[in-house]
């Protein structure tokens, strides 16, 4: 039986288009940034068939909440914490192909993370100060 392949739901690059506001730290953890990230996305998301609503402020960055029918899908964002701050890492959550639906019932989830995947790719991949882009499972870190 052939090995399941893992979605891609962690998405790590280097880039210096995203730095931090001022002030951005006062919404989340000291040294943690990623709110022009997120607005990059939402504002480009759309081209790529994906909508998503104002970033929500959480102590490890910033939730980017996705339309999405079925169930709850959002894309998280923040800086990784290295020494020079360029490399960062969007998410999907969920992050396992199967979603609890209803008291019992489970549905799957991977054609929504998959697309959401795609499209978080396509519009990092097309901006020109992203660089290194690398899909890894979330749950082998």
């Amino acid at each position: 039986m052939p090995t399941p392949t893992p979605l891609r739901t962690h998405l790590e690059f280097v880039s210096d288009a995203f730095p931090s506001y001022p002030d951005e730290e006062d919404a989340i953890n000291p040294g943690i940034w990623g709110k022009r990230l997120a607005e990059y996305l939402i504002e480009n998301l759309p081209d790529q068939g994906v909508i998503a609503f104002e970033p929500i402020p959480e102590d490890w960055g910033w939730m980017i909440p996705v339309r999405n029918e079925a169930f709850k899908i959002f894309i998280g964002c923040s800086n990784q914490t290295e020494p020079d701050g360029n490399r960062f890492l969007c998410f999907i959550d969920p992050s396992k192909p199967r979603v609890r639906k209803g008291l019992f019932g489970k549905i799957d989830a991977t054609p929504d993370i998959e697309r959401v995947g795609t499209a978080v790719y396509k519009v990092l991949a097309s901006h020109p100060q992203v660089r290194d882009l690398r899909w890894w499972d979330g749950n082998k870190g």
